[in-house]
């Protein structure tokens, strides 16, 4: 596993298993049992996700089955829009610790940033104040765009370590990434295989082929060499294991250059500068 590290130093696995669209069931449970098992030590979930508990359990059992300290794992929730002012972000984020049945999280991310301005300011720095009570280790941000950060920076103390966004070989979000680079502020890619569309694509699965991988091990490659931190979800565990076995090659800089090339600036979710959670 390869490791980013943030402004303040701090460290976090370049590749995680998502939990987006996965039940709260114990599919999810045995998912995230199993990825920890495997060797992932990335979790990513949220509060709309509605399985933080599911979640919660898997990691229990793989500590209780592997033996390894909870220090060793990186765990992500994301405070939701119906949530958002200053004085509501504690009492989210305690639910989503009870919810996980763990002390602290790793990393909590504001979801979306909404298109009240003022209201976005007001909650990051409830957001703040977490991180100054050392009750979380990370803050950062998802779906914001430069404008949002613009206006988050000339205000706040504390800068977002991470963005976590769309971001795939249709959507390259250059500008974007641009921006956050300069500010150094690390990328996150959420659903990096575009709900498996992206494997149709015959580059995609072209540059497999001449490199003996599946297409989901390129995609999530191609998210590692450009520097993005990347957390597929699955809950098959031989996918799981598969999405894992990325760190024995690389792609070589035509064929990222290919990939690149597939850039449409196609979404498959929301607008980040028009949705307000609703």
């Amino acid at each position: 596993m390869e490791n980013i590290t943030f402004y303040n130093g701090n460290e976090m696995p370049i590749l995680g298993l998502g939990t987006f669209r996965v039940d709260n069931s114990d599919q999810c449970k045995e998912a995230v049992k199993h990825a920890i098992e495997s060797g992932y030590r990335h979790i990513d979930t949220a509060m709309i996700y509605e399985n933080e508990e599911k979640v919660g359990e898997g990691i229990a059992e793989a500590l209780e089955s592997t033996g390894i300290d909870r220090s060793e794992l990186f765990i992500t929730s994301k405070l939701w829009l119906a949530d958002y002012g200053r004085d509501n972000v504690a009492d989210a984020y305690a639910t989503s610790l009870k919810k996980l049945g763990l002390d602290y999280l790793d990393l909590y991310l504001m979801h979306w940033p909404g298109t009240d301005e003022a209201l976005m300011i007001d909650t990051w720095q409830g957001m703040e104040d977490l991180y100054k009570d050392n009750k979380v280790k990370n803050i950062g941000v998802s779906n914001f765009e430069p404008s949002h950060l613009d206006a988050l920076l000339a205000q706040v103390s504390i800068k977002p370590v991470i963005n976590q966004v769309e971001f795939h070989p249709y959507l390259l979000q250059q500008k974007l990434r641009n921006y956050l680079e300069v500010q150094n502020i690390h990328a996150e890619s959420w659903s990096p295989l575009m709900n498996a569309q992206i494997l149709e694509d015959e580059t995609v699965q072209q540059v497999a082929t001449e490199i003996g991988k599946t297409p989901a091990q390129v995609v999530i490659r191609w998210n590692i060499d450009h520097g993005v931190v990347v957390i597929p979800k699955s809950v098959t565990p031989s996918r799981i294991e598969e999405n894992l076995n990325v760190f024995d090659f690389k792609l070589t800089t035509e064929q990222i250059e290919k990939l690149d090339q597939l850039n449409e600036d196609k979404r498959i979710g929301p607008n980040p500068l028009e949705f307000t959670g609703e």
